[in-house]
């Protein structure tokens, strides 16, 4: 019978075997990161690790969950819908979303989750500033990497754009990756995030006030990067695919947003273009 224990990083090399017999392009590293920041569950049969599901916390009222994943061989037990509620429980009040393989979409919908669009995960080798019609920076504006005093500023911003707080996810990509800004008249208007993740690099999460600016953020970061792989997850609704495309960065997938209970209070102001990963959020 299998056994429901609190995810720890001893779980974590399984973990990642679980995640790649998906193909997901996980590595150790990004297991370690996400679960640093978050709870996790693992059911287990004897010594195998056979689901595993997470959650993060952004204040007292919200929660991301993620990374649910059932072995092939042990599907067809309800394990996934096991792992699923366990998660619930522990989140509380808290409104939940999340990002919905088309696989999961109906367990979610019966425990009251609901559809809020469409997430495109673009993917691939990017083309250099050299190959594409780059995007001009305004006059008033300027674009660079972030330094040590930004850091403050970033996390005001991000709570603003999404109306959570999530300063632990900020600082931790700090620690790991790099930050750039983008200021106008010396006020910081949008920022967008750069770490080795998969099989490459992904960028974000990326806040802005329009999709200009969040062109001109990621094309700082993509001039400061070897050429390679890279990742960016934004909504459909966004109007950064496009131009996703035509970087070189094709959409490959897509995804549901999904919550359940009521929804952030964004401002009116910056806006979010990019995920931090399809778990976090």
């Amino acid at each position: 019978m299998a056994v429901l224990n609190k995810l720890n990083t001893q779980h974590l090399p399984q973990a990642l075997t679980l995640s790649s017999a998906l193909g997901w392009p996980y590595r150790l590293e990004d297991w370690a990161f996400a679960h640093r920041l978050g709870e996790g569950l693992a059911l287990q049969q004897d010594d195998r690790l056979v689901g595993t599901a997470m959650r993060w916390d952004y204040g007292d009222a919200f929660a991301s969950v993620g990374m649910i994943i059932v072995a092939q061989a042990s599907r067809g037990h309800g394990y996934g819908a096991r792992l699923f509620d366990a998660l619930l429980d522990s989140a509380g009040a808290r409104s939940i979303f999340l990002n919905s393989t088309a696989e999961a979409l109906e367990l979610y919908r019966r425990r009251g989750f609901v559809p809020t669009g469409t997430l495109n995960q673009h993917q691939g080798v990017f083309l250099s500033a050299g190959e594409q019609s780059g995007v001009a920076e305004s006059g008033d504006c300027r674009v660079g990497s972030a330094s040590g005093s930004d850091l403050t500023e970033i996390i005001r911003l991000d709570e603003a754009a999404l109306g959570m707080p999530r300063p632990e996810l900020l600082m931790s990509i700090a620690e790991v990756g790099r930050f750039y800004v983008l200021s106008r008249g010396g006020s910081v208007t949008g920022y967008a995030a750069c770490r080795a993740f998969g099989k490459g690099h992904v960028i974000g999460p990326v806040i802005a006030p329009d999709v200009d600016t969040a062109r001109v953020l990621i094309d700082s970061i993509l001039s400061q990067l070897p050429t390679g792989f890279v990742r960016v997850d934004t909504r459909a609704d966004s109007g950064l695919s496009p131009w996703l495309e035509s970087r070189g960065l094709p959409r490959v997938d897509t995804a549901t947003p999904m919550i359940r209970g009521a929804s952030p209070p964004a401002s009116e102001g910056a806006r979010v273009f990019a995920l931090c990963s399809q778990s976090l959020g």
